[in-house]
């Protein structure tokens, strides 16, 4: 078997441009689509210049997972969002994040552990939050996140609540045992959730063919719960777009789940500290993906042929996007430390909060 695991073969984009959801995108829609994944690569950019440090000074604790390469992955679903739906995804959050309308200061400024930061500088690359956007991180547990967003589309269904949560995982955490506890729950109760794997073939370092046991596909392990699953060529947004969008409804319209394997390439290793990532994936490899297959170009020269953009117009929507980088790497450096005293806080929110269950202790029952 081959190294990294087979691709679908790219498909004309103006299969899924018909679609009806892509149809009634307008310009500004698929500029600011366009705008978000350019503003996402520049901020993975930026922050693994400052995560590996300048003149000896480190800037960074942590890990670092960026998202180089995936940005339509992001983008398309969460430009599908009505007031109920949601987001969770593992540890490789940034750009789910800034795809949701999160700020690039909030972001960077929690990466460099300031105050300023989403999550007040506690906690760092892998848990951004943000829940008036709907946007419930970032999680450093492999597949943790899953069970999560089950019971995230359950408290949907009890409210009576229209909508999903999507639930992002990479090809590596479809083998963790709570994956498969949160697709039986799924099936049974009837859940609003959309299970999406970001398949990019390799489990951290281990290719699909060698850490995973499957028939035709990852996602095909949903027919064994009774889920129905979809393949999705994650280069193209109008793909992207047009398969989620189904997924969505069936959880609007059905409030049944749906498990959708999307397959992409990541330009850089599985953590900035992967050092072996040019040994297990072969260069030659890496290097066609960027050149034929990064998502960004897909759609630039899309919107060109469709006269929606012009190579000017994206010159200066790239150039906003490194500036807006920048400021933030400036924001950052100038925003302070959490206090000793922030340690304790934002642990229990009863507690934070004063509520009567934070001041007795009692949270489910009154004896």
């Amino acid at each position: 078997m081959n190294s990294v695991a087979e691709k679908p073969k790219h498909v004309d984009p103006t299969d899924f441009a018909a679609a009806a959801i892509n149809q009634a995108l307008s310009r500004e829609r698929k500029i600011k689509i366009l705008s978000d994944m350019v503003r996402i690569r520049r901020f993975e950019e930026k922050a693994g210049e400052y995560y590996k440090g300048k003149g000896g000074q480190t800037f960074m604790g942590g890990f670092l997972h960026r998202y180089d390469g995936q940005e339509s992955i992001a983008v398309g679903c969460a430009s599908l969002m009505g007031p109920n739906d949601h987001m969770i995804t593992a540890y490789r959050d940034h750009a789910h994040a800034l795809a949701v309308g999160m700020g690039m200061n909030e972001c960077m400024a929690e990466l460099f552990g300031r105050a300023t930061g989403c999550s007040k500088g506690k906690g760092g690359s892998m848990h951004y939050f943000a829940p008036d956007k709907n946007y419930w991180g970032g999680h450093g547990i492999v597949g943790g996140q899953t069970p999560l967003g089950a019971g995230i589309a359950y408290g949907l269904k009890f409210k009576g609540l229209t909508g999903s949560c999507m639930t992002f995982m990479g090809d590596g955490a479809v083998n963790q045992g709570a994956y498969h506890e949160a697709l039986n729950l799924a099936g049974l109760f009837d859940l609003p959730v959309i299970f999406v794997i970001e398949n990019n073939g390799y489990s951290m370092g281990t290719s699909q063919c060698r850490s995973s046991a499957y028939k035709n596909c990852l996602a095909y392990r949903a027919d064994g719960y009774d889920i129905v699953w979809d393949l999705i060529n994650g280069w193209d947004v109008y793909e992207v777009r047009a398969k989620m969008q189904i997924a969505v409804e069936r959880a609007h319209k059905e409030c049944r789940p749906t498990v959708v394997e999307i397959n992409t390439y990541r330009h850089y290793g599985h953590s900035v500290s992967d050092a072996k990532a040019k040994v297990y994936r072969p260069e030659d490899e890496i290097e066609r993906y960027k050149q034929h297959f990064d998502p960004i170009n897909l759609w630039k020269n899309r919107l060109v042929e469709e006269s929606v953009v012009t190579e000017s117009e994206y010159e200066t929507i790239d150039n906003d996007a490194k500036a807006e980088a920048q400021s933030s790497i400036e924001f950052s450096l100038a925003s302070p430390f959490p206090e000793f005293e922030d340690i304790t806080k934002d642990v229990y929110f009863e507690v934070d909060e004063f509520t009567a269950a934070g001041r007795t202790g009692r949270h489910f029952f009154n004896d």
